[in-house]
């Protein structure tokens, strides 16, 4: 009787599993065609479509400047200022796929230009390193609140070049190929500036 229940448990997993990867394949497939759809709407100059890149994506380019220490005003005229310089380039994006990255490289780029501008200005904490409700008493609580202060230290304690590759792959949650396009630089530099990065931040919250 145990095998026979162990064995349905079994199939039922392998149902639920092979229904979340087709399930997940589907969606990939349904964000990769509505992404071509959108930059193709978009280089036809169509304003509709313009309004719902920004409607995207707003919220995180926003977070993304946040994170590279610039202040709430900053992050807000700079995010600004990405979408303009993405409407008035929009011929350069040949592939619904490559949006992503391409967003983000031209974010770096308004982002690494303002710091140019401003060499002296204070570069901001970042401030929305939090993690979900685990469901935990107080104690595990406030050790992973404790836990998360180290880490958002460290990262804000890296070279502006390895904290970026820090928060494109795993603040963003951009792939390494989307996370290279928007650094502006070949594969292997960007995972040797992660891993770099790793190892100090390692180092550092032991």
């Amino acid at each position: 009787m145990e095998k026979k229940v162990k064995l349905a448990e079994q199939k039922a997993d392998l149902v639920y599993l092979n229904n979340t990867q087709q399930n997940l394949g589907r969606d990939k497939e349904y964000n990769g065609q509505k992404r071509d759809s959108l930059v193709a709407r978009l280089r036809t100059g169509d304003r509709a479509a313009a309004v719902e890149l920004v409607d995207d994506y707003y919220q995180q380019i926003y977070l993304f400047m946040r994170k590279l220490g610039h202040d709430r005003q900053v992050s807000e005229d700079l995010t600004q200022e990405c979408f303009f310089n993405a409407w008035h380039h929009i011929g350069q994006l040949k592939d619904g796929k490559a949006l992503n990255g391409w967003i983000y490289r031209i974010a770096s780029n308004v982002s690494r230009l303002h710091w140019r501008r401003h060499k002296n200005k204070e570069v901001i904490g970042i401030e929305d390193l939090e993690k979900p409700y685990s469901g935990k008493g107080e104690p595990e609580k406030m050790e992973q609140t404790e836990q998360l202060e180290h880490l958002r230290a460290a990262v804000e304690r890296l070279p502006m070049k390895l904290r970026e590759t820090i928060i494109l792959h795993y603040m963003q949650q951009l792939t390494i190929a989307e996370a290279t396009e928007a650094a502006g630089i070949n594969q292997g530099t960007f995972k040797s500036r992660l891993n770099r990065a790793l190892t100090i931040l390692r180092k550092n919250i032991k």
